[in-house]
């Protein structure tokens, strides 16, 4: 259908200005003051926004972790994400010991193609590698799998040693591949959480001190330098603290080529909220953990200077009944990962925008176009241009809402974001020239997504 959004203050990474936006065939056909709206669709933007598109470049949709499997699955997930204002989620495909990484790429097609209500693309987790797995991956950069996943932690599980770092770090220069790692020190780690377990010390506090700043300074610190041994370019998951921003500091001003996410629960969520009775701390078990507030101040810093390039959710959805409750005889079985597809835009608005740590046109770089820089899909997605997708957010900033479980998309029974107050609402989201979201309400078609095959990184 052919739309017209009128009235609107369009926002990019560069700068706002005010202009209509013509979309037609799926695509944005032309920016300016004097479009004929004669066959199209009106949406009014007076006092909002217009936005490319929210892309979540770190999404576990139906992830198994724990003995369990994710809850929020990739139809609910995406839903979710749309009604939040992303129309693009790269998800996580992680291998599991003994398999193809082929088998590991076609499973999550399997999963998703068919059920997604947005477009999405895959990054695959190694945690297997050998000469017949290094030897898939040219396969899969053509299918579009341009980024790659190693985990420093989870001993025992997923977790990878220096060598197959450096292995994958020199095989994605060679291939055009970005590698993406979790940064904290696993060794560390299990050795901290055997201590505490054996103290009798299960309670879910001992999840933050047994998973300390240290440790994810010390593993950015380490990966940085695999990556400069490689001569490879490399992207920090989840940055939490400001021990691991400055290791990526320091090697972005020595002119290193590495790229730095943090997320919306360490910009909002904090130890603090560990001091609840009972078991409910569960609910903020992520990895790496919530630190203390003292970190914000210095990741808003590191958004506004670039050193932290993207914001992305890292939503690992799991009921707290059923599912975090697995560990009430003791923190190291509960599931790890926190909920928040839905939540990242308000996040950043009211945390951001609003309270004056960067402006709009800084929120819709880390929330849309450095993500789709950086992994492949610019200027496809990311921007308000002829040409581009037709995936475009219109925003108000002027509503007040609360964030509450009862009213959240996400498939999943609490949110950690209870009764967070928040600025700014989504009018109405497009998503391939089509209207999928209203007034805030899902109206999109089930299933429309697509797989995106993305291009290769270049820095």
């Amino acid at each position: 259908m052919k739309s017209i959004i009128t009235n609107g203050t369009v926002v990019s990474s560069e700068g706002e200005y005010r202009a209509d936006v013509l979309l037609d065939g799926g695509k944005i056909v032309a920016l300016g003051s004097d479009l004929s709206s004669e066959g199209a669709q009106v949406i009014d933007a007076s006092g909002a926004y217009v936005m490319p598109g929210g892309i979540d470049v770190h999404t576990h949709f139906e992830m198994p972790f724990g003995g369990t499997i994710a809850c929020e699955t990739f139809a609910t997930g995406t839903k979710a994400a749309a009604v939040g204002g992303t129309t693009t989620i790269i998800d996580f495909a992680i291998q599991a010991q003994g398999e193809s990484l082929t088998k590991t790429y076609q499973d999550w097609r399997d999963k998703a193609d068919g059920d997604v209500a947005v477009d999405y693309g895959l990054h695959v987790a190694v945690t297997d590698l050998n000469d017949k797995t290094l030897a898939e991956i040219p396969w899969l950069v053509d299918e579009g799998v341009t980024s790659f996943k190693l985990f420093m932690a989870y001993k025992g599980s997923i977790m990878v040693d220096d060598a197959t770092l450096l292995r994958m770090l020199r095989t994605g220069r060679e291939h055009g591949a970005l590698i993406c790692v979790h940064a904290e020190n696993g060794d560390v780690i299990d050795v901290l959480v055997g201590e505490y377990l054996a103290a009798g010390k299960t309670a879910p506090k001992y999840h933050l001190s047994s998973r300390p700043a240290e440790a994810e300074g010390e593993a950015t610190g380490r990966a940085i330098i695999m990556a400069e041994i490689a001569g490879a370019p490399i992207y920090i998951v989840h940055v939490s603290c400001a021990k691991a921003l400055d290791a990526v500091r320091t090697a972005r001003d020595k002119g290193q080529a590495v790229y730095g996410e943090t997320c919306p629960q360490y910009l909002a969520l904090s130890t603090d909220n560990f001091d609840v009775p009972g078991f409910e701390g569960a609910k903020f078990v992520c990895s790496p953990p919530l630190r203390d507030k003292s970190n914000w101040p210095q990741l808003w810093a590191g958004l506004r200077s670039g050193d932290l390039a993207t914001v992305a959710s890292d939503h690992a959805a799991f009921n707290y009944q059923g599912q975090k409750e697995l560990g009430l005889a003791g923190f190291d079985k509960i599931p790890n990962g926190c909920p928040g597809v839905e939540h990242r835009l308000f996040i950043l608005h009211t945390l951001g925008v609003e309270a004056g740590e960067i402006t709009m046109p800084k929120l819709v770089e880390v929330f849309s176009s450095a993500p789709a820089r950086l992994f492949g899909l610019y200027p496809q997605k990311g921007v308000i241009a002829p040409g581009s997708d037709a995936d475009v957010v219109v925003f108000d900033p002027s509503v007040d809402g609360v964030i509450a479980a009862a009213t959240q998309m996400q498939n999943i029974d609490y949110t950690p974001y209870e009764g967070m107050r928040v600025r700014g609402a989504v009018r109405t989201v497009f998503s391939k020239g089509e209207v999928v979201v209203a007034d805030g309400r899902w109206v999109g078609k089930d299933g429309a997504g697509r797989y995106l095959k993305r291009k290769p990184f270049i820095a």
